[in-house]
């Protein structure tokens, strides 16, 4: 709807992809003169400076080597590149739409690429320790309903997501929770003490790197067993205070609230799962969660960073089988994190060409991967430059998800968003950019492997008669 005094539009409902919670209750005010969104009415800090700062750059939609090029010829030598390429790797894919990342994933597919996301350097380990563990879960819905015990651990929502604690989790009035937070009780789980543990009743600072004999310590008092005849030691005569920098006492009251709650739910963050003990301490605390669902239901999340990083592992997932570090180069997806993760292929200098959709990885991996980036022909799509841009072969400038394009997302929870873009912008959104990259590399594929045979327009059209 458009102000009548005012060039104005607001857009009610809009989605927020700054962060996983992936709130879907702004109304956005957005100068349709200016171009830019001038309030964000129901926005937390974080939300409002993503729509406040949102601006669409004076920039060449492609370039090539620096230099300015039709996007035509953009997606001619991006193809080329790709194709071309021995072990092409895809990374990225956390900060755009899952109809984008669909595409990613068809690309890889033809040219028997790496394809990786984000989540390998954040909750990759949480990954595994879903397959190898398995989960309980809910949705977000459900835990402000019903959540009458609420656990974080790890994690320091009050600045990483501000809204979780307001909207979903801690304040929130609910079905079976009419009363907020005076309905609930909630702990915070973390080394130090952060803004987050304002809301917290019971705050627990367990020494660096001793989650996992922590999380072991609770489920042994789950299920009714005594660390020791020793009080607060555990068989081998260890005492769990002066190795965990947490009490028996402590313990016990929190295994006790855990059996005794209505509706539990543990979120962990990063500081759980980019520790020492990785993916066994997410298996332990996914394994704590499913030994209390014998005396009560208690469910399990990870916080989850960027706006989609939890569709990419979807997308990914549904597609391939697998969630983040797949390969195709034997024509079937296999999975290995540790081989087929992206800082791993570019540190060993696997990676022979890049294609990185919505990320940065030249300024924030190891200097050994940087190194090997710069080396290799890069084909980048962002929104605004970046330090992958600046070095990159063939850099595409596209359209901000969620502001200017709509499309689909997944909140950490796994519940899927639509989006209300606010303007439009005059560069083409990713999924535009990404199917006429797959149309090219699929031409090009077929004319690999049918050199003297009809077009690769004619072939195409036979095999995708839509």
């Amino acid at each position: 709807m458009a102000n009548e005094n005012e060039n104005i539009k607001i857009v009610k409902d809009a989605t927020c992809t700054f962060c996983g919670c992936v709130c879907d209750d702004m109304e956005l005010h957005v100068d349709l003169d200016e171009k830019r969104i001038t309030k964000a009415k129901n926005a937390c800090i974080l939300g409002r400076a993503w729509f406040a700062e949102h601006t669409i750059e004076d920039a060449p939609a492609a370039m090539i080597d620096g230099k300015e090029v039709t996007i035509e010829e953009a997606i001619e030598e991006a193809a080329q590149t790709l194709v071309k390429a021995k072990f092409p790797i895809t990374y990225g894919l956390s900060d755009t739409t899952s109809e984008a990342q669909r595409e990613a994933v068809a690309i890889t597919d033809y040219i028997k690429g790496n394809i990786d996301t984000t989540t390998s350097v954040c909750h990759g380990p949480s990954g595994l320790a879903f397959q190898g563990v398995g989960e309980s879960t809910s949705t977000l819905g459900e835990v402000k309903n019903r959540a009458d015990l609420v656990i974080y651990w790890g994690g320091n929502p009050a600045e990483s997501h501000p809204r979780h604690f307001g909207r979903y989790a801690v304040t929130p009035k609910g079905m079976f929770t009419p009363n907020g937070k005076k309905d609930r009780t909630v702990v915070l789980v973390d080394v130090r003490k952060t803004k987050s543990a304002g809301v917290a009743d019971i705050l627990i600072r367990p020494k660096p790197g001793k989650d996992f004999e922590i999380l072991w310590a609770l489920r042994a008092l789950v299920k009714g067993n005594k660390l020791s005849a020793n009080e607060g030691e555990w068989f081998w005569g260890v005492n769990i205070e002066e190795e965990t920098g947490v009490s028996l006492e402590t313990l016990t009251d929190l295994a006790e609230r855990m059996k005794n709650c209505r509706f539990g739910v543990l979120f962990f963050g990063m500081g759980l799962t980019m520790t020492r003990g990785r993916h066994f301490n997410s298996g332990a605390l996914l394994a704590l969660a499913t030994d209390l669902n014998k005396y009560t239901h208690f469910v399990a999340k990870p916080v989850r960073g960027h706006g989609n990083v939890t569709g990419a592992d979807n997308v990914v997932a549904w597609q391939t089988g697998y969630p983040f570090g797949v390969n195709f180069s034997r024509g079937y997806p296999r999975f290995n994190p540790g081989e087929f993760t992206t800082v791993d292929t570019l540190s060993n200098g696997d990676a022979d060409a890049a294609l990185i959709i919505a990320s940065d990885p030249g300024s924030n991996f190891p200097k050994k991967a940087i190194d090997h980036l710069k080396n290799i022909p890069v084909i980048t799509l962002d929104t605004k430059s970046t330090v992958t841009s600046k070095l990159s072969h063939v850099a595409f400038k596209t359209a901000t998800y969620g502001i200017n394009t709509g499309g689909t997302v997944y909140r950490m929870d796994d519940v899927s968003i639509t989006l209300r873009p606010a303007f439009e912008s005059p560069f083409p959104d990713d999924e535009t950019i990404l199917k006429k990259i797959k149309k090219r590399v699929h031409e090009l594929t077929l004319k690999k492997i049918h050199p003297g045979g009809a077009s690769g327009e004619a072939k195409v059209a036979a095999v995708n008669p839509l």
